[in-house]
């Protein structure tokens, strides 16, 4: 396997087509190097950051209810960055209970949940691969605004990114392109399995898939959502983590220009230590918040249900199910509660009542009938930075 210090990288060349420039990138299944003295101390804290996470993550009981809430978040903001207007708090909702004009970008990101949640399911018998790859993107995008853009299909045409392919802010490689740079790209994603492994460490070969997935731009669609995925099912499959608890979107939508500007900037100046530092300190940042997330979810579940659920005397086992159902689900209804527990509904409207009294739940429609309620305490740990 050749060795290449990451300061030499050349990422590819801008090829003339009719009315605009194409790019071709070079492939990057190599061994790279790490020879800067302050990446590599980044690359240190962000290694310790991780192993800090998912240390922690393994300490917290009933972990699974939070890591829906957390694919929820990551599926809303993912698909902010590409333009959807559905808040973390919608993203929650059911479908009926929306306004029909915001029914299509739910979808949207209901799509992205189920994606990402049938994605780590299949790695138990899938590697990272191009087929995982073009079944997550299949789900994706069925039923949405993309259907029609080839789901789970390489793009056989030319895409880019802007207002016009004349007038693009960038232009991919061509189709034809598409199955030697993926093929490259998988390769380098198992090289330390492979029979010529490398030894670039994960944190420094995820950004670096990242970055070519994204400069690839392999479908029509829905690339930037995908590429992101690929970041923590990576984590998942090499063992960084064992839960699926680090997104960085969130990172990305907040410093959405640098994003999109060190992504440019490898493919014209070759600059990939930029590229590699921003998603460092990305790793970093973002482990801090999911850390300090976690923490306040333990105490708001401390103070909830050994101090206020105490209030209810022989109804606290009652509270305490549809807590436990809040926790992965946090909007709820009477009919919701009165199936939980298996009781009439106006039983189930008593004890909505007395968790509306208590200030554990919310009401978000201001109507008498029909009624929707949140444990809004609990979703404000997400959707507040």
């Amino acid at each position: 396997m050749e060795t290449k210090d990451i300061r030499s990288f050349k990422a590819g060349d801008w090829v003339k087509r009719q009315e605009y420039r194409s790019f071709s990138p070079e492939k990057i299944n190599y061994e790279w190097v790490i020879s800067d003295p302050k990446l590599a101390n980044l690359l240190s804290q962000a290694d310790r950051s991780l192993g800090k996470l998912d240390a922690f993550s393994e300490l917290i009981p009933d972990i699974d209810f939070f890591i829906s809430m957390h694919i929820t978040k990551e599926a809303t903001v993912s698909s902010k960055i590409e333009g959807t207007q559905t808040s973390f708090q919608e993203a929650l909702v059911k479908e009926q209970d929306l306004d029909p004009e915001r029914r299509e970008d739910w979808k949207e990101v209901r799509c992205y949940i189920e994606a990402m949640n049938q994605a780590i399911g299949d790695m138990d018998k899938l590697p990272i691969s191009t087929r995982l790859i073009r079944q997550t993107h299949a789900t994706l995008l069925k039923g949405t605004r993309g259907k029609e853009k080839l789901p789970g299909e390489f793009r056989t045409s030319q895409n880019w990114i802007g207002p016009s392919l004349k007038n693009a802010v960038f232009v991919p490689p061509t189709h034809p392109e598409i199955s030697e740079l993926m093929g490259d790209l998988e390769q380098f994603i198992h090289a330390d399995i492979s029979e010529n492994p490398t030894h670039v460490p994960h944190l420094i070969k995820i950004a670096l898939i990242h970055y070519q997935f994204e400069t690839i731009h392999p479908f029509l669609d829905g690339n930037g959502r995908i590429g992101r995925l690929l970041i923590t099912l990576y984590l998942l499959d090499k063992g960084l983590l064992k839960k699926p608890v680090l997104y960085l979107s969130d990172f990305f939508e907040k410093n959405r220009r640098d994003y999109y500007d060190n992504l440019m900037r490898v493919r014209e100046k070759d600059d990939m230590y930029t590229w590699l530092s921003f998603f460092l300190i990305g790793v970093i940042e973002t482990t801090e918040a999911s850390i300090n997330t976690f923490q306040q979810i333990l105490a708001l579940r401390k103070r909830v249900e050994f101090t206020q659920l105490l209030e209810l005397g022989k109804r606290q086992q009652e509270a305490k199910k549809i807590l436990n159902y809040l926790y992965g689900n946090p909007i709820i209804d009477s009919s919701k509660v009165a199936e939980i527990l298996g009781v009439h509904v106006s039983t189930a409207n008593r004890l909505i009542k007395d968790l509306v009294q208590m200030g554990i739940l919310v009401e978000l429609t201001g109507f008498k009938r029909n009624r929707i309620f949140a444990f809004q305490a609990y979703i404000d740990l997400f959707s507040t930075p």
